[in-house]
């Protein structure tokens, strides 16, 4: 957002200090501020000159041989490039001798064999805009050989502020002035246009009010909250004056004429956007808010559009003349011959708008700021102050009736505010009356709290221009900004957990991702918003989101990683091994129930998953290729189960995923999963993503995915480690046919839980199924190692051991010893 210092100053004189001064300034109350940009330091050469012949160059199509009149007496010839230079009107002129801003000298030379004195100049070449199309005209009220600072009011310095999405009361200069002004919004004062002041008798309707021949119907209450149309009558379209000209170039808007310009500036004013219609051409004449019927439109820049529904529109009685919240038509556009205006003054739906913009492909001032929502108390002011502009530089007359359709505006925000909890959170001891003048100068009503035990809370009026405003919470921001942050106290005070690298946060996912990293994966970054489709459980919606794609809080990490995993493959890359260590958060009231009595908040958990997919090692000549199976997805969860101590890891998916942080596995989880369990808690699961989770190619292979809690993750590696044995082992094979549907890992509790205190380890190596074992069948066969530390055992012992663990398998799973 460019702003003028000296509009800046216009609004609020008690502003005070240089340019850097005012950025710093901002910078220091969290308002970034790019840089800032002089305006018009190094025009001391320009004049102020009139074109009085413009001639075709004989050597070039693209060139005008001009005679220009400079203030010097005799006439200058000067060659021009710029497709707009016309006889008797007026530019800036730089003649053969003087220096351009960023030090480029102007000679005279000979161009296509005409001599050429200087140089009539565009907005960019004289640093006081972007607008490169041509030459920059001035207003018809200066006198050449005028100083061209002198002409425009200069210097001036722009500031590029970096404007967050939440703070859209900052696009525009008033907004801006009331953080800088000292007094704050006492003095910020709207100087006068030097016209009649115009205060209209409102005709208002709900859905549907006329004045002046005029009708305005809102068809659809949820596309436009309120609609205001004023009628100006009798206005003659032409340049506007030169400091309208120059406000709009220096806070980077282009000049197009006094009545388009007029609304232009109340909106860079007052954040307000407006736009003006030829009232000879509309239909009826009538105004109609509604949704697009499939039917064609251009609109102002000239291209044509084909309208859906989806798409809200302003309509005469025949067809659509805007888009609107976005962008005027040009089958209403003020033009050369305009004499009659309706000036449009709406309140838009931020997403109706959104949609509007996406489906057309147009992203304009005013379609940023209706989705971000406007100050609707402040409508009424806006198009009185456009109205009042249009006649002192247009002329014309406004009608004694204009109209208002819609809702009246919400009643403003209200918040209580604690001074116990500004103390608890910023650690600043502000009594209410500090905390009240801290607030009041950016708007803000506060009186003290009615209700009993509020522990002296404060009630705070939010005005209506703060849309960001909503909670406790954001006026303990404003409280820190307005106080300064660099004022606050130096204190040794309390490190959040995920600051400092000795953290339990930081250990566990230092842990996490150095186990990962050594399976071969690599870490991805993920974005912590999520479209809905990706959510789950209870998502947190944001109330001023991107776009739609990034409109929730994510509920979970293995969706974002299956987007990254299809990213890889729309790249060619089949083999993929992907992990995240990143938050998660829920809401802690569901979409559709009632907030009634209760707060609602966001709760946080930190999660790790990964995802895998492709061959199991990289091809190589000397043996057969083979894609990462479910047993590969086990073996990576039994190493970071021993390496981190995650737990038991079971097969199948748990019981329920409706606990406080749901895991939600049920959008990609397949049949062939495991749960992770701590002291019989989930606190992750991982599977086979099925094949209709993820948008694959025919070549790709299957993907397995995990996710756990970052809290199940051991602070500490507890493993202990003991000395290489001394004693001879000894290993028994032991084959086992019984019923096919008896799990391996049951088989394998039983044998520990029956063997002796010298059984070591054990493991399968064998499994058989067919016609030797019988139907419903199979031998499991295992290899048992037997080993005391302190002596060589016995066979007596050994076969103690066998016959205690063969009993306990037969008693448990009706099993018999395979001979043969």
């Amino acid at each position: 957002m460019d702003i003028s210092v000296n509009w800046l100053r216009a609004l609020a004189p008690s502003i005070d200090g240089s340019a850097d001064d005012l950025a710093a300034a901002l910078s220091a109350r969290a308002v970034p501020v790019d840089r800032t940009v002089p305006v018009g330091e190094e025009l001391g050469d320009v004049v102020v000159a009139r074109v009085v012949e413009v001639g075709k160059h004989p050597n070039a199509d693209r060139l005008s041989l001009c005679r220009v009149d400079s203030g010097m007496g005799d006439l200058l010839d000067v060659v021009c490039g710029a497709p707009n230079v016309v006889e008797n009107a007026l530019y800036p002129f730089i003649p053969a001798g003087g220096t351009l801003p960023g030090g480029f000298k102007i000679e005279r030379r000979k161009i296509r064999g005409h001599e050429s004195n200087g140089m009539l100049c565009s907005e960019k070449e004289l640093g006081l805009g972007r607008d490169t199309a041509g030459i920059m005209r001035l207003a018809d009220d200066h006198e050449p050989g005028q100083a061209l600072v002198a002409a425009l009011g200069l210097p001036d310095a722009r500031l590029e502020v970096d404007l967050t999405p939440n703070r859209i009361d900052l696009a525009c200069h008033a907004g801006v002035a009331r953080e800088l002004a000292p007094g704050g919004v006492a003095d910020v004062v709207l100087p006068p246009f030097g016209g009649p002041d115009w205060s209209p008798r409102w005709e208002s309707g709900e859905e549907s009010a006329s004045a002046g021949g005029v009708r305005v119907t809102i068809e659809e209450g949820d596309r436009c909250f309120r609609y205001l149309a004023a009628i100006v009558r009798g206005v003659t379209v032409g340049p506007s004056p030169e400091w309208l000209q120059a406000r709009l170039r220096a806070a980077g808007a282009r000049p197009i004429n006094n009545v388009v310009d007029s609304t232009n500036y109340v909106l860079l004013e007052l954040n307000q956007p407006l736009h003006a219609f030829d009232l000879a051409r509309l239909a009826g004449p009538e105004i109609r808010v509604r949704a697009a019927r499939n039917e064609p439109h251009t609109t102002l820049d000239g291209a044509e559009h084909e309208l859906g529904r989806e798409v809200s529109v302003i309509a005469d009685a025949e067809r659509p003349v805007a888009l609107a919240g976005v962008m005027g038509g040009a089958d209403s556009e003020v033009s050369d011959g305009t004499t009659d205006l309706l000036i449009e003054c709406a309140a838009f739906d931020p997403r109706h708008t959104r949609h509007t913009a996406r489906a057309t492909g147009l992203a304009t001032d005013a379609s940023y700021r209706f989705e971000r929502g406007i100050d609707e108390a402040g409508m009424e002011g806006a198009i009185r102050r456009a109205v009042e502009l249009i006649v002192a530089t247009a002329g014309g007359s406004p009608d004694d009736v204009a109209l208002r359709v819609g809702r009246t505006p919400p009643l403003p925000t209200r918040v209580s505010l604690r001074p116990s909890r500004v103390k608890a959170v910023l650690g600043l001891d502000l009594s209410g009356e500090q905390i009240a003048e801290l607030l009041k100068p950016l708007g803000f009503g506060v009186s003290e709290g009615t209700a009993s035990g509020d522990d002296g809370a404060l009630d705070v009026t939010v005005p209506g221009w703060r849309t960001d405003v909503r909670a406790e919470v954001d006026l303990l921001e404003e409280v820190a900004r307005r106080y300064g942050y660099e004022s606050f106290p130096h204190e040794a005070r309390s490190l959040r957990p995920s600051t400092v690298p000795d953290s339990p946060v930081w250990q566990r996912a230092d842990r996490a991702r150095r186990a990962l990293t050594s399976l071969g994966a690599l870490e991805a970054r993920s974005s912590s918003f999520a479209p809905e489709g990706q959510t789950s459980g209870r998502p947190a919606r944001l109330l001023k989101p991107l776009s739609e794609a990034e409109s929730f809080l994510r509920t979970d990490l293995v969706p974002i990683l299956l987007g990254r995993v299809e990213h890889n493959w729309s790249r060619g890359h089949r083999d993929v091994r992907l992990y995240e260590i990143g938050s998660v958060f829920q809401s802690s009231v569901g979409a559709g129930e009632s907030t009634a009595g209760e707060d609602v908040s966001v709760i946080e958990d930190i999660r790790v998953a990964f995802g895998i997919t492709g061959l199991r090692q990289p091809p190589h000549w000397s043996g057969a290729e083979y894609d990462l199976d479910d047993w590969d997805l086990k073996g990576w969860l039994e190493d970071l189960g021993s390496g981190l101590g995650l737990g038991e890891i079971a097969p199948g998916r748990p019981d329920a995923d409706g606990d406080d942080l749901p895991f939600g596995f049920g959008r990609w989880l397949g049949e062939e999963s495991f749960c992770i369990l701590r002291n019989g808690r989930p606190v992750g699961v991982a599977g086979r993503v099925r094949d209709d989770a993820v948008d694959a190619p025919v070549w790709a292979a299957p993907v397995y995915a995990a996710e756990f809690r970052l809290e199940a993750v051991q602070l500490e590696d507890h493993r202990s480690y003991r000395d290489l044995p001394t004693f001879p082992a000894v290993t028994r094979d032991l084959a086992l046919v019984l019923d096919r549907s008896v799990p391996a890992t049951s088989v394998a509790d039983a044998i520990r839980s029956a063997g002796p205190d010298t059984l070591e380890s054990l493991a399968p190596f064998d499994v058989y199924e067919g016609d030797k074992v019988g139907a419903g069948q199979r031998s499991l066969a295992w290899r048992l190692v037997f080993r005391a530390p302190d002596r060589t055992l016995r066979d007596s012992e050994v076969e103690e051991g066998m016959g205690s663990i063969t009993h306990n398998l037969e008693e448990r799973f009706n099993a018999r010893i395979r001979s043969s």
